[in-house]
């Protein structure tokens, strides 16, 4: 690829971050949404789950064949049809008639999603070849997270009082065209130097092991959590684990390089995603409904409270990209590990009598944490991988973080949905309990992982195995 100007290397960088602005965007967005598609859909507490997760978990099962496919077939080509699927989900979003049509169209915006941010991760990677010029592109990348956690609520808010939560699925649309426009105009193709084949059957095993797992964790309060159904499908997901395992090695162009893992700071990274998003996906599902069903607060009120995790986020998320640039993932990792797990344990024992000043400060400290800790898991992701590979060890990365956050809205709202009484309202206090202490676990491993694979053991490992890829 042409080595590209500075000023085009930033407007190329801005149009990635456009789709990460709908893609992050659209999740607080819906998030605020939850509880005005309960009332107008009937939905139930599980029927609220299946609408984050059915489209978290399209969007993971298919983010490492994106990006492998983007390698092939090309990045900017993909790039665009994910942005037209993407827009056209949220189109049909807008005039589901029900519960099962709204799901399934947040499924063809999720399949357009799995196309944008791991792809464009791997064009910016692709673009931005200096490692500092790299890591700051990053930060700015994190920035957008937290401008799209910004505006969701507020956007969102403002719709969902005015108009209806139809509404929040019009604002993709406009931005999505402009993208579109924009990609054609100015991003130019790239492709891996040898095409990598399809792995159809290691694609299956990922499905249905990431299926399996979040409907046993979903409808478990429903059926008991030791039911036939639930323990055959937990079984099913470590089934399909294993015969993942056991087939990706043999492949020539596997969906999965399992040498990655070989890499200890590769490995950590991916268990920080899942830990990380995992507890940043919880604590913003019990907020939504604390916020609005406990405390009685509008869809714009709540919003605006939720504006301390994103102004946190969006100043640190930058920061950490210079931290990582200049000294490495250590410290942004640990700060972030020990912010988020004291941001969660403030809310243990939450009721609707504690203080709004205490929960927003709660928020502060939360979003400090998940501001700091994104850099560190993208950038270490992609180092030491040669750029061949940059699509699929983005896509590890990004799929590690929709797994963690499938996870966490299931086992935090099949928790909570397990300790309910009576109504949400005034059982909410009691059930959530066991909720935080997930959340506040999930800042914890942040910490501990983060200490043990970002040391110098931990680089020794990258650095003996980069030869591995060499010829690739």
């Amino acid at each position: 690829m042409q080595e590209l100007s500075p000023r085009r290397r930033l407007l190329v960088l801005a149009i990635c971050c456009m789709s990460l602005l709908i893609v992050g965007m659209d999740v607080t967005i819906v998030n605020v949404a939850l509880p005005s598609i309960r009332r107008d859909l009937n939905v139930s507490l599980s029927g609220l789950q299946w609408t984050i997760d059915a489209y978290i978990l399209v969007l993971a099962s298919l983010l490492m064949l994106s990006g492998s496919t983007a390698d092939r077939l090309g990045r900017r080509r993909t790039f665009q049809t994910g942005l037209v699927l993407f827009t056209f989900g949220s189109l049909l979003c807008s005039l589901a008639p029900g519960q099962g049509w709204l799901i399934a169209f947040r499924m063809v915006q999720a399949i357009g999603a799995s196309m944008l941010n791991p792809v464009a991760m791997s064009i910016i990677t692709n673009v931005f070849t200096d490692p500092r010029e790299r890591a700051r592109a990053i930060g700015v990348w994190g920035g957008v997270v937290g401008v799209s956690l910004g505006l969701g609520p507020i956007v969102g808010g403002v719709l969902i009082e005015t108009v209806g939560w139809r509404a929040i699925f019009w604002i993709n649309i406009p931005i999505g065209l402009a993208a579109i426009v924009l990609t054609a105009l100015f991003v130019p193709e790239s492709k891996a130097p040898r095409a990598r084949r399809v792995d159809v059957v290691g694609q299956l095993l990922v499905i249905v092991a990431l299926a399996s797992l979040t409907y046993a964790v979903i409808e478990a309060p429903q059926t008991g959590w030791t039911s036939a159904s639930t323990l055959g499908l937990v079984a099913l997901a470590l089934g399909a684990i294993g015969g993942l395992v056991a087939y990706e090695p043999r492949r020539f162009d596997p969906l999965l390089d399992l040498r990655f893992f070989r890499s200890a700071p590769f490995s950590g990274a991916t268990a920080i995603a899942i830990s990380a998003f995992g507890a940043f996906s919880g604590f913003l599902f019990l907020n939504t409904l604390y916020l609005q069903d406990v405390r009685g607060l509008s869809a714009l009120q709540a919003g605006f409270c939720t504006l301390p995790l994103a102004v946190m986020t969006m100043v640190f998320a930058p920061l950490s990209g210079r931290l990582v640039g200049s000294g490495g993932p250590r410290v942004p990792l640990l700060v972030a590990g020990t912010a988020m797990c004291a941001g969660g344990l403030m809310l243990v024992g939450l009721d609707a009598d504690t203080s709004l000043v205490w929960v927003l400060a709660s928020y502060v400290v939360f979003g400090l944490g998940f501001g700091l800790v994104n850099a560190p898991i993208t950038n270490t992701a992609v180092s030491g991988m040669p750029r061949s590979q940059a699509g699929v060890a983005a896509a590890v990365a990004s799929t590690s973080r929709q797994v963690g956050a499938a996870l966490g809205v299931a086992v935090v709202g099949s928790v909570l949905s397990s300790g309910l009484a009576g109504p949400l309202k005034t059982g909410f206090a009691a059930a959530s309990q066991p909720a935080w202490w997930i959340v506040t676990g999930g800042g914890a491993a942040v910490l501990v992982i983060g200490a043990m694979t970002s040391g110098r053991w931990a680089v020794d490992t990258a650095a003996r195995i980069a030869h591995l890829f060499e010829d690739e």
